[in-house]
């Protein structure tokens, strides 16, 4: 059989591509090298707790017209994201809000806060040259030295003095006690998994796992018209102009018999010593219940550690400094030059993408493709 389209990859780009691409009356087949779908928001549920395999999403967005759209899929619970920062055994409030503010400095009032920080951020002058500068002008030198600097720099493997100041273009600040992290109109999480979502989505599209596209290239194209390629775009021209740079995440899970580990989602780990940069406590996501409403005995934890990507590691997100972006400039220039294959999503443009903008991004291409 001959597809209309052959979608490289499940995760959400390609699994909104084939949703809409199907429902238009199009032949669509996907294929993913994993074994099972979802990319990289597939959930795993265990002992009746939904796992984020890799690594937490917590869907937010602002774009009624995705929320609206993504919420056929699943329906959403009311989980808003309030992470835990913990420095040395010391916990602050995350986003930097009044409760950090009194935690770091004993200040009760947003002038008394505001007037610390203003102190402190004066110690910059001029345009700062990197993400330390930055970082101290944004929001000064205790919060930055307690809760930026430690955690940076074991996500991105590099000093805070070496990394661009265009990383941390803002920090949040607020004089409220306002503990939400995402400034998001929308925000949760699809009850019962993500998994369950993007089956939801690729219902009644052939799929089929364990599929390398790159090792059986030529047979795979021959099968469709079009190519929707959501892989990195480096390996798909097998690296020709050299390397992408990538960062990667190991995780370290665990099933724990107790209750409650942290008693919070996701606590990050803001000091350099500390080798992992968060812990994941998966039940929190969906407040500690199964699908019934009982409260769940046990608990899956999950400890992050970031590293530098080499090939046989899962690429998470792009190091989008300038030598990477001139690398891509040229990468997506060849890209141009192939009129069979689209190229999308967070790999596939060398792009940070949020989940929200992926599944907008899905629908504005489908909408040039196919309408």
């Amino acid at each position: 059989m001959r597809y209309n389209y052959l979608i490289v990859g499940s995760g959400l780009y390609g699994a909104v591509f084939a949703h809409e691409a199907r429902a238009r009356g199009k032949s669509v087949l996907v294929i993913d090298k994993r074994p099972n779908i979802g990319g990289n928001v597939y959930t795993e549920n265990i002992e009746g707790i939904n796992v984020h395999k890799y690594g937490a999403h917590i869907f937010h967005t602002n774009d009624k017209r995705v929320w609206d759209y993504i919420t056929q899929f699943a329906d959403f619970n009311r989980f808003t994201n309030s992470p835990v920062a913990n420095y040395k055994g010391e916990l602050y409030s995350m986003p930097f809000n009044m409760y950090t503010f009194n935690k770091m400095w004993g200040v009760v009032t947003p002038e008394e806060a505001e007037a610390v920080i203003n102190r402190q951020r004066a110690e910059i002058q001029g345009e700062p040259r990197n993400l330390e500068e930055q970082a101290i002008s944004l929001v000064g030198r205790d919060i930055f030295e307690k809760l930026v600097k430690g955690y940076t720099e074991k996500q991105w493997g590099r000093d805070c003095k070496e990394l661009p100041a265009f990383i941390i273009k803002r920090l949040p600040v607020r004089l409220t006690f306002d503990n939400n992290y995402f400034n998001a109109l929308y925000q949760g999480i699809p009850i019962g998994g993500y998994t369950k979502m993007i089956e939801n989505l690729l219902d009644g599209v052939e799929v089929r796992l364990n599929t390398d596209y790159l090792a059986h290239k030529p047979e795979l194209d021959a099968l469709a018209e079009r190519v929707v390629y959501t892989g990195p775009i480096d390996a798909y021209f097998d690296y020709s102009l050299g390397t992408l740079e990538y960062r990667s995440v190991r995780f370290e899970t665990e099933l724990l018999d107790k209750p409650n580990f942290q008693g919070n989602a996701a606590v990050n780990y803001t000091d350099r010593e500390t080798p992992w940069t968060r812990i994941i406590e998966h039940k929190w996501f969906e407040f500690g219940k199964d699908a019934d409403g009982n409260d769940l005995p046990k608990t899956v934890i999950s400890r992050e550690y970031s590293s530098e990507w080499k090939p046989g590691d899962e690429p998470y997100y792009p190091v989008n400094d300038e030598k990477n972006g001139k690398l891509y400039a040229q990468y997506k220039e060849l890209a141009g030059r192939e009129d069979k294959v689209i190229f999308g999503g967070r790999l596939g443009e060398y792009k940070y993408y949020d989940m929200d903008q992926v599944i907008a991004a899905a629908l504005e291409r489908t909408a040039v493709e196919l309408d």
